[in-house]
């Protein structure tokens, strides 16, 4: 990644790229930190952390505070269906981790913006910002447009640090949920049980022959 490309106010950190024995074929960004955390995943850390803020670089957390904001953020959809399916996750995530300040973030083409959830987040009482990237691989917008958009959201508010998460990733647990998904709709298409939240009234979860 160009020089150019990263924004001003972060410190530019030596390139780092991940050390697995399988290349997953991508370069973490020049300005971010991994933290060293244990991982029995051979792809990626389970608790890679990239950490930024205003002004500077930050090596911090230990887990999220009451004085935490997290956004769950996604890429964004015209289909207003899909926006309030990150709505869904957002309670769901909410109601199971107990953290006080959590907003959903469209990256684009829907609200609210990355800009409006951290400022709902500093209007609640956050003093550093979790955003958390609903993506499943580290592309484009991870490496640049979501660390350009909160940049730009972070300078509204000086002294409010933030972090930006790694993406899914190659998680184990996303194993788990791949076949959970597969096994339900075959179920569905068995006759066994309803279609899932996801399919629900498309009609698309048949079988083709």
């Amino acid at each position: 990644m160009e020089s150019s490309s990263i924004p001003s106010q972060f410190n530019v950190q030596s390139p780092m790229t991940t050390g697995t024995g399988r290349n997953p074929g991508w370069v973490l960004p020049r300005y971010v930190h991994i933290r060293n955390c244990p991982s029995k995943n051979r792809y990626l850390p389970t608790r890679l952390c990239l950490a930024t803020a205003n002004g500077g670089f930050r090596q911090e957390s230990q887990g999220v505070g009451d004085r935490d904001g997290v956004i769950i953020v996604d890429h964004g959809s015209r289909r207003k269906e899909s926006n309030l399916m990150l709505n869904e996750f957002v309670a769901m995530f909410r109601d199971k981790t107990g953290y006080l300040i959590v907003e959903p973030a469209h990256m684009e083409l829907a609200e609210p913006s990355i800009r409006d959830a951290f400022s709902s987040c500093v209007q609640r009482g956050a003093n550093r910002v979790i955003v958390s990237p609903f993506f499943l691989f580290p592309g484009r917008h991870w490496h640049q447009d979501i660390p350009s958009l909160t940049a730009e959201a972070a300078k509204e508010h000086p002294g409010v640090s933030y972090i930006i998460t790694a993406p899914l990733g190659l998680h184990d647990l996303l194993v788990d949920v791949v076949i959970d998904r597969i096994n339900n709709c075959l179920s569905h298409i068995a006759g066994n049980v309803d279609e899932c939240s996801v399919c629900a009234g498309t009609g698309k979860c048949r079988q083709y022959d």
